[in-house]
């Protein structure tokens, strides 16, 4: 299997297109072509990961944090980002970033903080604008399955925990093909008539070239006729955030104990919120203050995440309990999520591929 095959495994639980515009996601270091055999995760690229990547002969790093993030003039060795470069090259090391694209899916870093936090019930807090087309064909009634196979196929008709979703409604098509054309029913120059059925499929935005392509070669037509609409639909697997809730409420202080056993928080700055008690909680990994409107307005009784400013606490001072557990400790956990994910994508499809998380994973932030 081919880096660029594992970042496409990736790319199904993550889409790129989730991304914020100016992140930098997937290969940094290396080349798409090269076969894979051992892999190692972790949360950022650092001479100690490197190291022990060299150490355990890695093919490929996968981290959450890219490597370069900003437009870059000069390879240095003497800088700590050109140094690492050189290293990784050296040793033919490649890279691949999954970052913000891994914080706005389901199951990624805010679900997986979630999920670490021992919290049930969990789901999306703030769902993404709508990503999903649907498209509509008009398929001869005896081609109708496999023109919709070769587009479920192509990722068309994924609904929740469904997929090969459809709606089937039969009718008239009428045509009239020119003297050059081919028609696969009837004769050029001739007005026909032809048993079809419009075949209805909702399809993600970064999926619609595939299944249309996969449309053109299923269909017997030489021109298939097909609509494309927007659809303004919330929905369950990309946004930002997550919430859910504690089996049994827990006092502030039991609240912000759990925190710290859960995520080895050495430190946690918090505010209180207006409830004694913690029963329903929102989290964002890494740093999420943009969401502590969401979180009131779902009535989350806490809201965890990192990177909190000063007036961001001063706002959410008695409206809701606002703790900052660390960028590091709200992320970590994405780790061993990227390894278990891919190890079960490796089962799946019988591939020898070695997967582990990296043993030098270190918050770099210390305090006294």
């Amino acid at each position: 299997m081919t880096i660029k095959e594992i970042n496409s495994l990736i790319s199904e639980w993550a889409p790129k297109e989730l991304a914020w515009e100016k992140d930098n996601i997937g290969l940094q270091v290396g080349s798409y072509e090269k076969p894979v055999h051992k892999i190692l995760a972790a949360l950022d690229v650092t001479i100690d990961v490197v190291d022990e990547c060299i150490s355990k002969n890695i093919d490929l790093l996968i981290v959450h944090h890219p490597l370069i993030f900003t437009s870059i003039k000069s390879i240095n060795s003497n800088d700590r980002i050109g140094e690492l470069i050189f290293k990784l090259i050296e040793n033919r090391i490649s890279v691949i970033a999954a970052h913000t694209n891994l914080d706005f899916t389901k199951y990624g870093v805010s679900y997986t903080l979630a999920q670490k936090l021992e919290l049930k019930n969990i789901k999306i807090l703030k769902p993404a604008e709508s990503h999903f087309k649907k498209i509509a064909v008009f398929v001869p009634s005896d081609y109708t399955e496999k023109v919709a196979e070769s587009m479920a196929n192509a990722g068309a008709g994924v609904i929740g925990n469904y997929d090969y979703c459809s709606f089937r409604t039969s009718g008239i098509g009428t045509f009239k093909g020119g003297k050059e054309t081919k028609p696969f029913i009837g004769t050029p120059g001739e007005f026909e008539k032809v048993e079809e059925i419009k075949l209805e499929m909702i399809v993600p935005d970064w999926k619609l070239s595939d299944v249309t392509n996969a449309l053109r070669r299923s269909h017997p037509y030489e021109e298939p006729a097909f609509d494309i609409y927007p659809l303004e639909i919330e929905t369950e697997y990309y946004g930002g955030g997550a919430i859910g809730t504690f089996e049994e409420a827990l006092t502030q202080k039991k609240f912000l104990q759990h925190i710290k056993e859960k995520l080895n928080s050495e430190n946690i700055k918090y505010v209180e919120g207006s409830q004694d008690k913690i029963k329903t909680v929102a989290v964002c990994g890494g740093s999420g203050s943009n969401l502590i409107p969401d979180a009131v307005a779902a009535k989350a009784d806490a809201f965890v995440t990192g990177d909190v400013g000063y007036h961001s606490f001063i706002e959410a001072n008695g409206k809701i309990l606002l703790a900052d557990a660390g960028h590091f400790e709200t992320e970590v956990a994405i780790v061993e999520s990227i390894v278990n994910y891919l190890k079960n994508k490796f089962i799946s499809l019988k591939e020898n591929i070695q997967i582990s998380a990296a043993t030098q994973i270190k918050n770099p932030i210390q305090n006294i």
